[in-house]
This record gives structure tokens, C-alpha cells and sequence, in this order.
């Protein structure tokens, strides 16, 4: 049963492949050197994750297992102003310790051999399995500058950082990602980014946004992430569209009404989410944001301070953070301690902040502010503070694609550390069990579509997300009654079920529902998919 991608209904036939095409669709009558019986199968275009973070992921592990066991033949990468590079040897360490939480902890097993964006791209065509469409960030290119300095750029910082999303534009980038609830990113102005985004608009590249907030500041931070889009000339997508925080629930309603409204007036805005209530990122990410100016030893040094501990305390328990607070999103019984750096800690792994606080007898900022310390900040969570019924509603939207939000990890190996958010395991075949079949909040169709065609039609990737003639043979070969997610919360490293065959470049990457070792994947850029003519 092949669904094109489109939206349309399913119908029957074959898919003939040759080398990386799809060469013929229908009836076919000749002969091939491998047939592969999908009877009672649905027979799809590769999933394409528009919200990943495997930049560091896949040079550590190039088989994605995570990812490509789900259906996932695309990736973008580089999201939420971080990705891999452009790096500068003046702040590289700066950026080390930044990113070592989305290692895994892991940053002293790379190389750190590359500074430029074609630089890293080239380690990546070495053999990936699934294809990646990078993104440049904004806050890798903040760092690379200006480190982690809270003020505005000086003329000559802003222009280094235009040239250097120039540069990145030009050797593959397909646009720019900020993550403005994180430093460096929550340090910059309205106007900066509006500058930056200037650079990307004669690339015809994408602004892709983090935007500053997602509980108590919801509406105006969308607002301004719209505002960046129309006053620089460039598309928006809104990453892992949501609400945060009890009191916010039931605001998407409003949220999709505005960017229903933008797009009424020209603007290109869409958005991306996971399927699950919970978020995960740095624990350090509820600090405020002058606790990260100077980079993670001095954050780590404040946090030391008995003085300056009483001061983030107290805006902590006020209402003067701009951003999130955890007390006024949710309870310290919703934030769960998913991955720690050392072994020392490693049986908190699972634990909330309240149980850990009983444990240790000791009050909950009291573990948060310590266990920072312990772990020199390497510390990851998962924050239980959405509305199912706002899921729903956002993932009913058709302007919502389907993004994990998670990395390209593995059960065993170095990836395999921590209880990770079950998202990198089990995002599209969680909308495919659950959604589809179990719930019906939607059709296998336009599940179908929100996972393909949409974002393929995003990136403008003229020869994906879509079965045709022609087009690369990305394809997943599904059973729609099995098809489900197994990863949870407590045993996150569970590959889904029901995902039979992976092809990306028409190569079978997964086999009877088991990664056979194939690293076909490719580097995209708008210039080899189409997206630009070059001048």
C-alpha cells in the first residue's frame, strides 16, 4: 500500500529502484535482483526528523541506530543555536564545555579537528547513515566571537559574525537556528538577530527558532521570532511548538491563531514538535541568564558564592526571570535527572529533584545548585510541564511537521549513557501507533505527510519526501497495525516495532526491523537538492 507522501489515499503497486532513484511506480512486470514483499506493508517516503541534534551524535557513532531503527532517512541538524561549528581557536574550550552535555559527555573523544562549516560537513561525508541538512547556529556563532559576554556586539563583532554565517551559508547551510532561552543566544537583542537573519535571506535560507521562551512569555516570544522573519525577508520555523507550564496551558490556541495570521500576510512560518509532554535539555538551562555570562567555570564559580546562590534563589522564587522558572512552570517533582557526567552521581539517574532532596536532606535548589557543582555542570533533564490535550491540538495544525528533538544515540557504546528522553527512540512511530491507529487524531495520510512532504517541501528538497519518479529512494516499509514506540521515561533505549525496512539512497540501512550497517546517508546543502541556483 504505497502512501506518496502527498496527503492523497493510499493505493497498490510496486517501487522499482535502481541505484539512488526511484526508476518506476505501478505494475511491474520485470524482473530485479532483490525483491523485498511488503504485502499488507505501507510503503512510504523517508522520515525526515526537522528538529535534531546528532551534530556531535554522528561523528561518534555514524549509524544513527536511534534515528534510523524509526524510519528517519533525514535529519536537520544544528538546531537551537548549536551546532558543530563555525569554531574559533580563541573560544574553542568555551564551546567544549557548552556542548558537552548534548555529548553525552563525551567531548574529549572527538578531535576537534575542524573550524569551518565545510570543515565539519567533510568529517560527516566520511559515512553517515542517514542524511543530514545542517543548520548554522547562532549561538556556536556568538560563542566563536564574543564567548559568552552578556551585552550587545560591537560593530566589528557583528560583522565578523555575518561573515561567518556567510561563510556557513556557502558551504551548506540551510539557514539559521537560534536558542534563545540558552546562552549565549538569551544574551542577544531583537535587532542583532534580525541582522544576522538578514545574511540568510539571499541564500533563500530558514530561520529556525528556539524562540525566547515557551511558558509565561509564550505570546510575545513567538511574536518576536515573526517579527525577525518579516523585517529580515526569510521563512520561520518554530521549533517543538508547545506551552509550558500549567498556567500557560490551552495558549497554543492562541499561538497557532498568530501564526495563522502571519502567514495571512505573506510570512512563511511553520513549526515542528515531538509527541510527548515532557521536555529535556541542560539542567543548568533553569538557571538565569546572568549565572551564564563568562561560560560554565564561572557559572560553576557563582554557584560556589553563598551570597550569589541567596541572589539566584531569589529571583528564582520571584517573577523578575524573563524566561522560565521552574516554580512557576511546574514542581521540582516534575524535573527528572536524566544523564550525569560522573559516576559518582550516576544513581540519581531516573530520581526527580524533590526525591533527590530527600535523599540528600538537603532543600531543592540547594541539589540543584550542588549537584551543578559536583558535575561541573554536565547534568541533563527531563521536565514533565505540557498538556496533552496541547499536543493534540498543535499536532492537529496543518502547518505542524514532526521533529524528535532528540540525538542520533545507541543502546550500547558510549551513546548509550543515562536515561535520554525516550523521544530519540520513538518519535514517529509514536505518532503512528498511538496517534494514529489508537487515538485517530490523525490519518495515516497526513501523519504521513507531516513526517515527508511538508518538511521536504520546508528545506525545499526537490527530490524527497515524496514517492516518485525520479526521486531519491528514501523509503520506510511500515506495518500499520504494529507500528508503535517502546521507549519510556524509565527504560528509554528501546528500539519501536512494526518499522520493517529502511532504504536512504536506495540502500537498505534497516532489514526485517534490524540495522544492517549501511552508512549511505549524505550531506544535503541547497545547492546539491535544487534549493539554489548557484550565480
Amino acid at each position: 500500500m504505497i502512501l506518496d507522501g502527498l496527503g492523497n489515499p493510499w493505493y497498490r503497486g510496486d517501487v522499482g529502484i535502481k541505484d539512488e532513484m526511484i526508476k518506476k511506480i505501478g505494475d511491474i512486470k520485470e524482473g530485479a535482483k532483490r525483491a523485498i514483499d511488503a504485502e499488507g506493508m505501507i510503503v512510504c517516503p523517508g522520515f525526515i526528523d526537522m528538529h535534531s541534534h546528532s551534530d556531535f551524535a554522528l561523528l561518534l557513532n555514524p549509524k544513527a541506530e536511534s534515528k534510523i531503527l524509526q524510519g528517519v532517512t533525514t535529519e536537520v541538524i544544528g538546531n537551537c543555536g548549536a551546532s558543530a561549528a563555525p569554531i574559533k581557536d580563541k573560544t574553542i574550550d568555551l564551546l567544549k564545555d557548552y556542548t558537552n552535555p548534548m555529548l553525552g559527555f563525551l567531548k574529549d573523544c572527538l578531535d576537534w579537528d575542524w573550524r569551518g562549516f565545510g570543515e565539519y560537513l567533510a568529517k560527516l561525508k566520511k559515512g553517515i547513515a542517514v542524511n543530514v541538512a545542517p543548520l548554522a547556529g547562532q549561538g556556536t556563532i556568538r560563542i566563536a566571537v564574543m564567548g559568552f559576554d552578556k551585552r550587545d556586539p560591537k560593530e566589528k563583532e557583528l560583522a565578523e559574525m555575518k561573515e561567518l554565517l556567510k561563510a556557513a551559508m556557502e558551504e551548506g547551510a540551510f539557514g539559521l537556528s537560534t536558542g534563545l532561552i540558552y546562552p549565549p543566544g538569551c544574551f542577544s537583542q531583537t535587532e542583532e538577530l534580525i541582522e544576522l537573519a538578514g545574511v540568510i535571506k539571499d541564500y533563500e535560507g530558514i530561520y529556525f527558532s528556539h524562540i525566547r521562551g515557551e511558558s509565561n512569555t509564550l505570546i510575545p516570544a513567538l511574536k518576536e521570532a515573526i517579527t525577525i522573519g518579516e523585517k529580515a525577508g526569510v521563512s520561520v520555523e518554530i521549533s517543538h511548538h508547545k506551552a509550558a507550564g500549567k498556567a500557560n496551558w490551552g495558549k497554543v490556541k492562541e499561538t497557532l491563531r498568530i501564526i495563522e495570521e502571519a502567514r495571512e500576510r505573506g510570512l512563511d512560518v511553520t513549526s515542528d514538535q515531538y509527541p510527548y509532554t515532557a521536555t529535556s535539555t541542560g539542567l543548568s538551562a533553569l538557571l538565569p541568564d546572568w549565572v551564564h555570562e563568562g561560560g560554565v567555570k564561572r557559572l560553576v564559580g557563582r554557584l560556589r558564592d553563598p551570597q550569589t546562590r541567596r541572589r539566584i534563589r531569589k529571583d528564582m522564587e520571584g517573577d523578575r526571570l524573563i524566561y522560565w522558572n521552574p516554580l512557576k512552570a511546574t514542581e521540582w517533582s516534575n524535573i527528572m535527572i536524566s544523564a550525569v557526567g560522573t559516576e559518582r552521581n550516576r544513581e540519581l539517574e531516573g530520581k526527580s529533584i524533590e526525591e533527590i532532596a530527600k535523599l540528600w536532606d538537603k532543600d531543592s535548589f540547594d541539589v540543584l545548585f550542588d549537584l551543578l557543582i559536583e558535575e561541573e555542570s554536565n547534568v541533563r533533564m527531563v521536565f514533565f510541564r505540557m498538556s496533552e490535550d496541547d499536543v493534540i491540538t498543535v499536532m492537529r495544525h496543518p502547518t505542524t511537521m514532526i521533529g524528535s528533538d532528540g540525538a542520533a544515540i545507541s543502546r550500547e557504546g558510549p551513546l548509550s549513557k543515562g536515561k535520554p528522553h525516550p523521544r530519540s527512540y520513538g518519535t514517529f512511530p509514536r505518532i503512528l501507533g498511538k496517534y494514529v491507529r489508537e487515538e485517530k487524531v490523525l490519518t495515516l495520510e497526513d501523519a504521513v505527510r507531516k513526517m515527508t512532504f511538508l518538511p521536504a517541501q520546508k528545506l525545499k528538497l526537490r527530490d524527497r519526501g515524496v514517492l516518485k519518479q525520479e526521486y531519491k529512494a528514501d523509503i520506510v516499509v511500515f506495518d500499520p497495525e504494529k507500528v508503535k514506540d517502546r521507549a519510556t521515561y524509565t527504560y528509554p533505549h528501546q528500539q519501536p516495532e512494526g518499522i520493517l525496512y529502511v532504504l536512504v539512497n536506495g540502500e537498505i540501512a534497516v532489514e526485517e526491523g534490524k540495522y544492517v550497517g549501511k552508512t549511505a546517508g549524505k550531506v544535503l546543502t541547497p545547492l546539491s537538492v535544487g534549493a539554489l541556483t548557484p550565480t
